[in-house]
């Protein structure tokens, strides 16, 4: 099994005053950052799926990847599909820039729970759709499903009978969406510390 992993990060920002989530800073680091070093371990390969001016990313050393036709997360993980397809992976993991808490072992769940095929995680009684696990074989569905003008991630992951992979804390799927959020999540920081 050949594991790719995408960080979702081509989001406008709007509820957080339009700011790019992936420059926005967590415990002094960006949270792409954090994402990166947690789903990266995990995966044989890491790229992260944004629009806009890639150098951004340049310190991190990974293939920016841009959206066709951008109509949110899943145009994203269309070109990861793609670009993990050419490299002879299996499968694409996502998620997005702005959970930085990602689990560990949210890749290895994932697979097993869906025992290769699409799979989604959930933890608190709510699914995680763009934390997700995506075999390559669905691309060209999915490259129809956004032709259509789909774009829930939800409905093509149900389109696809996607497993759920349950997780025990809920806080490692802390989406921070706006303000306050990301204040919870230094709140969550300094607990920890």
């Amino acid at each position: 099994m050949r594991l790719f992993g995408l960080i979702l990060a081509g989001g406008e920002g709007r509820r957080m005053g339009g700011t790019d989530k992936a420059s926005l800073t967590l415990g002094g680091r960006l949270l792409v950052t954090w994402v990166a070093e947690r789903l990266g371990p995990q995966v044989e390969e890491l790229a992260i799926s944004a629009n806009g001016d890639p150098a951004r990313f340049a310190g991190l050393g990974l293939p920016v990847l841009r959206d066709e036709h951008p109509q949110g997360p899943l145009s994203g993980v269309l070109a990861g599909l793609r670009w993990a397809a050419a490299a002879g992976a299996d499968a694409l993991v996502t998620a997005p820039v702005d959970t930085p808490f990602v689990p560990g072992d949210l890749a290895p769940r994932l697979w097993l729970a869906g025992e290769g095929a699409c799979a989604v995680a959930e933890a608190g009684g709510r699914v995680h759709p763009a934390c997700g696990l995506w075999p390559v074989a669905v691309a060209e569905d999915l490259a129809a499903w956004l032709a259509a003008g789909e774009a829930r991630v939800m409905g093509f992951a149900a389109r696809h009978g996607a497993a759920r992979a349950g997780f025990p804390d809920e806080n490692a799927f802390l989406n921070l969406n706006a303000p306050e959020d990301l204040a919870r999540a230094e709140s969550l920081l300094r607990k920890d510390a």
